[in-house]
């Protein structure tokens, strides 16, 4: 039944690897100014602000946020900030010159200081709240006063709205400070997760699975705050030390920061008629996700019945094209709550997330998380957080009992729409054009019996060996003569089913190889060689952030042999179980 609910094979090859434009069409960014004219506070315009809030958004300290959504909040600068990298690939998608990102002006917005900007920027920032549910049941007691009130971006800041190309991009400081939301926190984020999550960010992209985006990564040369973390070389579950970090702030871009857990607080008010407003809230914030993230499908967003379905369908698409891609990619969310869950249907929260080598179906990179947000667990828990988005959506059409009855037939879909997508992934990894269950679930067996490197090894099948020796590069212990048996005898199930395949579909092996290599990549995300890198760049140097950003720009290139030898080799034994490098218990 395991196997069985999270089998799958996607023919999804990535759906972006680079996005092009014509520049002669487009004046290319170079100024600040430049970039203003690009501004359009949607947000602002349509939705509803705290009328708690204060004037001047010095709002900095735990408080219960009754009604709005969203709060409008001052960024806190970091000190002394020094630039460390940007996307080039993203610049070049929204028409960014480089050399913009080490102008003073650019620097100082996204190191959190909004006091001079040029107009029409508002030189103010908003965080947002939302409710809490963990794998489908609903939580308040995380919230210092027990209420939800107090339960949203605590250190997540949006600075910036825009328009370009014709595409809106909703740009966010990450570790800009408090908000009334920190629940005691001091609203900074570490060197150590800002690399992370700038590196991370921009690496799926280039994987082609949905996700926010990276533009800048600054540091503080002066500014620190202490964290726990574990020692060198520690084996250890929990961090036993305070380490001090130097804070930075990385700008994450999305066409929103709307998530599950957002729609679901404004349902809850409604359902519980928590002010005279709460139904008005759930309306509006409904409507404002249909014109900001479903206008392709909802050419009217209206609060019709009609809309509403078509809302639920459409996200259930991109929710699990999104989790099927994770599950190609070898990525696990860690920590997939309803508020990591994005309404636009991309990778969002890049906290306590890894990248399986070791193949193992339960892998899990959180030390909190447990098995339910594990590997190959993340369809089911997709389908929790998609159940709370269908709950959100019922007060909406409680007076439709035939549309209440379609919402729940489209909810109780989601596991076979999953499966259908997972089969065909899974089968595309395997260079086949059906899902082969019995050679599928033997192969699963094999890869844990025998400790598979799970990125290697789909790489070195790509190749289409015919026999046990061109997959050994991703074995991480030699199988002794009874598993080396099993292995022959499964290449050759699948060696057979590639040449069916091959005469079925009239193509060839190289054909097989060559679409086998565009959704099994080279290159992936290697926890033991970014640690490295943000060592060294807590050190001021930058030069490894930047290498590994290259690299994984690529991931499905050869690139040169140096590379290949540095970056496309197995975990070493000191790695397995390293505090900080296998797991760790936070994100900072």
């Amino acid at each position: 039944m395991f196997i069985k609910s999270l089998s799958a094979k996607s023919a999804l090859i990535p759906y972006i690897q680079s996005v092009q434009f014509n520049f002669d069409k487009y004046d290319m960014i170079n100024t600040l100014v430049d970039l203003a004219a690009k501004t359009d506070y949607s947000l602002l315009e349509q939705l509803a602000c705290d009328p708690d809030a204060t004037n001047t958004g010095h709002d900095y300290y735990p408080r219960e946020v009754h009604s709005g959504h969203y709060v409008p909040v001052l960024p806190t600068p970091i000190e002394n900030p020094e630039y460390i990298t940007h996307s080039k690939t993203f610049f070049r998608e929204l028409g960014l010159d480089d050399s913009l990102a080490n102008t003073d002006d650019f620097k100082a917005l996204f190191s959190g200081d909004v006091s001079e900007l040029p107009e029409p920027m508002k030189k103010m920032g908003w965080a947002t709240g939302y409710a809490l549910s963990i794998y489908g049941t609903e939580y308040t007691h995380q919230c210092p006063f027990q209420t939800g009130n107090g339960y949203g971006d605590g250190r997540a800041i949006s600075v910036l709205e825009i328009l370009i190309n014709h595409n809106r991009w909703e740009m966010q400081l990450k570790g800009a400070g408090r908000t009334p939301y920190c629940r005691g926190a001091d609203g900074r984020a570490v060197l150590r997760s800002s690399v992370r999550e700038f590196l991370a960010q921009e690496f799926m992209h280039a994987l082609g699975v949905p996700t926010s985006r990276s533009l800048s990564l600054y540091v503080s040369t002066t500014e620190r705050v202490d964290r726990p973390w574990y020692f060198e070389g520690s084996k250890s579950e929990d961090p036993e030390v305070m380490v001090s970090n130097s804070v930075a702030i990385s700008t994450r871009v999305a066409p929103s920061f709307l998530r599950v857990g957002q729609l679901e607080l404004f349902a809850r008010r409604c359902r519980n008629k928590a002010h005279i407003d709460a139904r008005k809230e759930l309306e509006t914030f409904v409507l404002h996700i249909m014109a900001r993230e479903y206008q392709n499908e909802i050419s009217d967003p209206q609060l019709t019945a009609e809309n509403i379905l078509s809302l639920a369908t459409s996200f259930r698409e991109r929710l699990v094209s999104m989790v099927t891609e994770w599950m190609r990619v070898g990525y696990c969310q860690g920590n997939f709550n309803s508020d990591n869950c994005a309404l636009g249907g991309f990778t969002l929260d890049y906290g306590p997330f890894g990248f399986c080598e070791l193949f193992d179906p339960v892998f899990q990179p959180w030390t909190g998380g447990g098995q339910h947000f594990s590997f190959f667990n993340q369809p089911v828990a997709a389908q929790k957080n998609y159940d709370m988005f269908c709950k959100s959506l019922a007060p909406l059409l409680e007076n439709h009992q035939d549309a209440l009855e379609k919402l729940e037939t489209i909810r109780r879909e989601f596991a076979n729409v999953i499966e259908h997508k997972l089969e065909k992934m899974w089968a595309s990894k395997l260079g086949l054009s059906e899902y082969p269950s019995d050679l599928f679930v033997s192969l699963l067996k094999l890869m844990v019996q025998t400790s598979v490197d799970y990125t290697i090894f789909f790489r070195e099948l790509s190749n289409l060996p015919q026999d046990v020796n061109g997959i050994q590069k991703s074995f991480y212990k030699q199988p002794d003569e009874q598993l080396h048996q099993q292995w022959q005898h499964w290449m050759h199930r699948w060696n057979r089913a590639v040449d069916d395949n091959c005469e079925k579909s009239a193509i060839d092996r190289h054909h097989i190889c060559e679409e086998m290599k565009a959704v099994n990549p080279k290159y992936t995300w290697r926890e033991w060689l970014i640690v490295p890198a943000y060592q060294q760049a807590s050190e001021g140097d930058y030069t490894l952030v930047k290498e590994i950003q290259d690299v994984l720009a690529k991931p499905y290139e050869e690139q040169t042999k140096e590379i290949e030898k540095k970056y496309y080799i197995l975990r070493p034994e000191q790695f397995q179980r390293a505090g900080g490098v296998s797991h760790y218990s936070c994100s900072s």
